[in-house]
């Protein structure tokens, strides 16, 4: 099976089966390329049983590949990624994403989650 980004963005449905299914944004941050933000990617991942089994991220201004593959780590152009061990989430700097869709339950809801978030003491 396949799932498009643009075309689910676009009100075409998708239903995740168990059938393996590959997963794409070809301009993952559509916005960002449409205002020219150098902050654009090719996403893929591959879903099995509805559990991910690989994913792919290029970033294409920044010329990194980051690939992750389950049981099997997170990789920056082959270089091996972790986690930081910063366990006080004060410390920690938040990074969200508003989405897209302006239905105003879907507002209410992200602004609800974006409430709670910000409740939090975290630099930004």
């Amino acid at each position: 099976s396949f799932i498009g980004e643009e075309s689910v963005a676009a009100g075409q449905g998708s239903i995740l089966t168990d059938n393996p299914t590959w997963i794409i944004d070809p301009i993952d941050g559509t916005t960002n390329f449409v205002h020219r933000f150098p902050f654009v990617a090719v996403s893929i991942g591959f879903v099995v049983n509805k559990k991910i089994e690989f994913g792919i991220v290029y970033s294409c201004v920044e010329d990194k590949m980051y690939t992750a593959r389950k049981g099997k780590g997170a990789f920056c152009n082959g270089q091996k990624l972790q986690v930081s061990g910063q366990q006080d989430i004060t410390k920690s700097l938040l990074v969200t994403e508003l989405g897209s869709n302006r239905d105003p339950e879907a507002i209410k809801i992200i602004l609800s989650n974006m409430e709670r978030l910000l409740s939090i003491p975290i630099h930004g």
